[in-house]
């Protein structure tokens, strides 16, 4: 089983790598009149981002464009899941940016590097 994106098999698993970002907290400080410092309320976990590069691989120019268009169209604002090859499911997931690099020609066709960044907004 492969890496998938609401269940659609997009990923070739090529140099695939996944990258959570650190969990982190917000807060919002206040000064109050008459209180000798700040009022800090803590406003719970925030989004965390989420890094995945690899290399996409496809036999011509024509089917690698349709790897790419398939996977742009999910740079829509919706949330998404992601889940890994060991059954790992990511959830809450907002494509932000889809970035391809390298294209170039391989014994087998064609081959370029790729980059999506995910917020992810529930953890």
């Amino acid at each position: 089983m492969g890496i998938t994106l609401n269940g659609q098999n997009l990923f070739d698993e090529q140099q695939l790598d996944i990258l959570p970002g650190g969990l982190s907290r917000d807060s919002i400080e206040r000064t109050v009149a008459g209180l000798d410092g700040v009022l800090s309320i803590d406003l719970g976990k925030h989004s965390r981002k989420i890094k995945q590069t690899g290399v996409l691989l496809a036999e011509n120019r024509t089917r690698m464009n349709e790897k790419i268009n398939a996977i742009a169209t999910y740079l829509d604002g919706d949330t998404h899941t992601l889940v890994r090859s060991n059954g790992e499911s990511m959830d809450a997931l907002r494509m932000d940016t889809f970035k391809v690099s390298n294209e170039r020609t391989s014994g087998n066709g064609f081959c370029c590097d790729y980059e999506i960044i995910y917020t992810q907004l529930k953890i």
